[in-house]
């Protein structure tokens, strides 16, 4: 069983079940702290649909919150979930852009999860 994140008809990330909703979760807790709306919205079928403009703002948030973070504890809670939501929108064929002093930490973590949750469109 899967939990498809779509964006336009076009699935960007067909998650586990269990994978989908936890990230949907996580992504709302974080939002919440962020005092900003996700722009993910499930969908009855069992899918959770991308607002793309809304999505990519929460993510510049969640990297706003990583990147300032001086507290380590919390910027290791924040950087799975960024990762995952920065793999989604490199999916989505939009980026944020991210400091380089940022990249190299970032980049092996892309890495793996680009290749757990697939190569995007296609």
């Amino acid at each position: 069983m899967s939990y498809p994140y779509e964006l336009g008809g076009e699935t960007l990330w067909d998650a586990g079940y269990h994978s989908g909703l936890l990230y949907l979760s996580l992504a709302r807790g974080a939002a919440e702290f962020l005092e900003l709306p996700t722009g993910l919205t499930p969908a009855p079928q069992g899918s959770c649909d991308i607002e793309l403009p809304t999505f990519r703002a929460f993510v510049q948030g969640l990297y706003g919150t990583y990147s300032s973070a001086g507290n380590p504890v919390l910027r290791g809670l924040t950087r799975d979930l960024l990762i995952t939501s920065l793999v989604l929108l490199e999916h989505a064929e939009a980026p944020i852009t991210l400091k380089p002093e940022h990249e190299e930490d970032l980049r092996e973590g892309r890495m793996v999860f680009t290749r757990s949750m697939g190569q995007g469109r296609g």
